[in-house]
């Protein structure tokens, strides 16, 4: 049984990993660090450097700067520049405006912003930023996590030092997380603790329906909402994907709107919301069903991040989806057993699944996610599990989940290196 200080560890660390964001996090985090390095410069840069580890360029090469009607990495440094405020967070452009992109578009054509890999970063997530005007300079690196700056300095004067390193040992978190304890602190836990995560429905039902209404990315959810009833019938299926697939439209087209990440991840965000909150729908599921899916989808989702890493070769929707599938079960009345089946059922499917940034087509994938989750939690009511005699399941949950991450963290590394090669030279 959880004891309350368990309890209160695992609502702090839901609370730090589910938080809103404006856009894709790689870039926006790109933003973050060039708005810091502007206000410790005190002025707007005559130039910006900014070295990047090869995961945050692919997840920022192709993706939507909200707002902007324009991509990638420029468009979010020069804004990050002329507007960010690093108080605002992953919300650091939420003050953008048509104004400010043509400023962004002049600041860009001028020759201002270099951009370089860093081969040597230490983190997967390794944003270092240099901004410089007449003789001073100032310098903000991010690493390990979008939020969090391990570097500050004005002139060469150090303001903040922390050491940066990109390990991926649980230990790193407050506390080390199990599927069963999990599950206990969803299904278990004073449902006051809990309703927090309500407000990731709020945020991705809304970016949802903004792309239902209008025209993102490759209008995925406005496709299958047009031609559902034709080839999947009014289901909770067609609903499942047509809201989650809408909500990464919006997302990954460059609409102005927040949504909830998981893991510094809006897509994560997405497809554990969204595939829970529209089969809860379906399925009259009381407030207090759906707070308790909501929530083990999402605290799901971070237990598999705590091995897997921040940014990896491995798709997002491949965890956060697998976070879903376990929420599904729930709300279909199955238990623990069912669950850890569902979780098998989802790794035996989706593993290897690979990650080639952030882009409109994220939403195919997790399409793909979603009804793989659907499928995956109905095997489980009915009984049926991949065992360990196949592939890399093992009889234990826990382990069948370090199997998968342990091949998205190490086993993928060279993938992850080519796919960057094949993106930046095509």
């Amino acid at each position: 049984m959880l004891s309350q200080t368990e309890r209160e560890l695992i609502s702090g660390l839901i609370k730090r990993e589910v938080v809103p964001a404006m856009g894709c996090t790689e870039p926006v985090a790109v933003s973050l660090a060039v708005a810091k390095a502007t206000e410790l410069l005190g002025c707007t840069p005559e130039c910006i450097e900014a070295r990047l580890s090869g995961n945050i360029i692919k997840n920022a090469m192709g993706v939507g700067i909200p707002g902007t009607g324009m991509i990638g990495l420029p468009i979010a440094i020069a804004l990050g520049s002329l507007i960010g405020k690093s108080e605002y967070g992953l919300e650091v452009l939420r003050d953008v405006s048509p104004e400010a992109v043509e400023r962004g578009r002049a600041y860009i054509s001028e020759g201002r912003i270099g951009i370089s890999l860093a081969p040597d970063a230490p983190s997967n997530l390794h944003i270092d930023v240099t901004a410089t005007a007449g003789d001073d300079s100032a310098r903000a690196v991010i690493s390990c996590e979008h939020t969090h700056f391990v570097r500050l300095e004005r002139n060469g004067e150090i303001i903040l030092l922390e050491e940066a390193s990109d390990s991926n040992d649980d230990t790193n978190d407050d506390i080390v997380l199990n599927m069963a304890k999990v599950y206990e602190y969803a299904l278990e836990s004073p449902l006051d603790e809990l309703t927090y995560i309500l407000q990731a429905r709020d945020m991705n039902l809304a970016a949802a329906n903004t792309a239902l209404d209008g025209e993102y990315g490759h209008s995925l959810g406005a496709t299958i909402r047009k031609y559902g009833m034709k080839y999947y019938g009014d289901t909770p299926v067609e609903h499942m994907i047509s809201y989650t697939s809408a909500a990464c439209d919006a997302r990954m087209g460059g609409a102005p709107i927040a949504v909830m990440s998981n893991s510094g991840s809006g897509n994560q965000g997405i497809t554990a919301t969204m595939p829970v909150v529209s089969f809860a729908k379906d399925v009259n599921a009381t407030e207090e069903q759906t707070t308790r899916a909501l929530t083990l989808s999402h605290l799901t989702s971070i237990y598999i991040k705590q091995s897997l890493g921040r940014l990896s070769a491995l798709c997002g929707c491949v965890v956060a989806s697998t976070g879903a599938s376990a929420a599904l079960v729930y709300l279909m009345g199955g238990g623990f057993a069912e669950t850890c089946a569902a979780v098998k059922n989802m790794v035996a499917n989706l593993t290897g699944m690979i990650c080639d940034g952030a882009k409109p087509s994220c939403a195919l994938k997790i399409s793909s996610g979603v009804s793989t989750a659907m499928m995956s939690a109905m095997l489980a009511m009915n009984g049926k599990c991949v065992t360990a005699a196949e592939g890399i399941i093992s009889d234990d949950v826990d382990k069948t989940i370090h199997n998968l991450t342990s091949i998205g963290r190490d086993a993928m590394n060279e993938t992850d290196r080519l796919v960057l090669h094949i993106m930046t030279t095509k």
